[in-house]
């Protein structure tokens, strides 16, 4: 048997090993790491051993077998699960907090705040198809408890013709910050130019996404994604906080064609610079209906851009640098509807429009140190009602942060924020996160 043959081979290994270990004995100390290193190895050769003989014992289940099992073994029954925890502690200048922080994972008090706990499970269900789920746990800033089903989708591994379907409920691949989890992001909160325009949760619903890896030299992707426009993960479509885009009393429009659900185009490639540089970009959009009328829709448009250099012997991934920018544009049709602040006041036809873009340089100064530096600005024309989401607002954010190692990260971050017509505002926010178990790989 082939895992008869490997264990004795690892077991002479481990022999020799062990032979040289003592014959290159210097001190005590040196014989203590040695000893360290063998029975670390040892337990590995224990481990695959029993692994190799649960699956020979498998196999010659299934060969001895003349029916159909009731219950086959499927390639899912081995899932990864993690925990990833996020906890920020910080003060602002400003008593109400979520005024200068809305995003939904934004520190939202003066002292403590929780606002990421994920448990994360994801499996390969079988040669056909994988499977991923995200559950999220966070408080708010009254300390309220919410528990939410951020993410729970298939996605296909065996299509022909560089296809790919992905279905259930997942972010919107929009650019590149809005498909990420918020412990993937390089600073303590959510642009503001992303949450201008996506809402305080980011763009994420049920839907399915079909992409197309086209065969080029370099990478080039194709995706057209559809979703449901309601939600409050639809925040500039259906969704119940459109008050807060179009200030009017919301129209219960149903969905009656596709067209009342929301699309989503992108395309994505790459380029190797030279060996030591990349360069990504992209385009986006997203075009469905929204309710401040029977027939209002809202079309958003987004590009990015991401550089990345890192030298040829690059111990750890260090040194590194990277630069990632992200401009978005909406146009919100508003039809004529009562006005949520006075019933009896008709608000007119008008068209909203925002815009804005962020851009953020990160500075891997050496092994597990990295530098950030982030300009931010969210810009909104006039209208008939008057609205947070209409003043402009310009942010700077410079941070560091520490690895102590893959599984630990804490972060100081300084933001410098100013809103038009209310004056300039401090925040220093500091972050700690922990990684428990194992945690799906994020896309580069």
């Amino acid at each position: 048997m082939q895992s008869g043959y490997l264990a004795a081979t690892l077991v002479a290994a481990l022999a020799v090993c062990s032979s040289e270990a003592q014959a290159q004995q210097r001190s005590d100390s040196t014989a203590r790491r040695q000893q360290v290193v063998l029975d670390s190895l040892t337990a590995s050769l224990r481990a695959l051993q029993n692994r190799m003989d649960s699956l020979e014992a498998l196999r010659g289940e299934a060969a001895a077998t003349t029916q159909p099992p009731a219950a086959p073994v499927r390639a899912g029954s081995y899932m990864n699960m993690g925990f990833d925890g996020l906890s920020d502690f910080g003060w602002s200048t400003e008593p109400n907090v979520v005024a200068l922080q809305p995003g939904d994972h934004d520190p939202n008090v003066r002292g403590f705040t929780v606002p990421n706990a994920e448990l994360t499970i994801d499996a390969t269900v079988d040669p056909y198809f994988k499977g991923f789920a995200a559950i999220v746990h966070k408080i708010d800033a009254q300390g309220e408890s919410g528990v939410e089903l951020e993410e729970a989708f298939f996605i296909t591994t065996s299509l022909p013709h560089n296809l790919q379907v992905k279905g259930g409920q997942f972010f919107t691949e929009f650019g590149r910050q809005n498909p990420q989890h918020p412990h993937s992001w390089a600073f303590v909160d959510q642009p503001l130019a992303l949450n201008r325009v996506f809402g305080p949760d980011g763009l994420r619903g049920q839907g399915a996404r079909i992409s197309w890896l086209a065969p080029t030299s370099f990478y080039t992707e194709f995706m057209l994604g559809v979703f449901n426009s309601a939600g409050g993960t639809a925040f500039s479509f259906r969704s119940d906080a459109s008050a807060e885009i179009n200030g009017g009393v919301p129209d219960p429009r149903p969905v009656q064609a596709l067209s009342d659900l929301v699309w989503v185009p992108r395309i994505t490639s790459s380029v190797d610079l030279s060996d030591t540089q990349t360069l990504l970009f992209g385009v986006s959009a997203a075009f469905g209906p929204n309710n401040s009328s029977a027939a209002a829709r809202t079309r958003i448009y987004g590009a990015d851009l991401y550089y990345k250099w890192k030298p040829t012997v690059a111990p750890a991934g260090f040194p590194f640098v990277s630069w990632q920018t992200e401009a978005v544009a909406r146009r919100y049709e508003a039809g004529a509807r009562p006005s949520a602040a006075d019933a009896a006041v008709t608000l007119p036809s008008e068209t909203l429009r925002d815009r804005g873009v962020y851009s953020q340089v990160l500075w891997g100064i050496k092994p597990r140190i990295v530098a950030g530096l982030r300009g931010d600005v969210a810009l909104g024309d006039p209208a008939s009602f008057d609205s947070e989401l209409r003043i402009d607002r310009r942010r700077v954010s410079p941070n560091l942060a520490w690895y102590p190692s893959e599984f630990s990260k804490l972060r100081l971050q300084y933001n410098y924020d100013r809103r038009e017509g209310l004056g300039d505002d401090h925040s220093l926010w500091l972050q700690f996160e922990f990684i428990l178990g194992a945690h799906a790989a994020h896309k580069f």
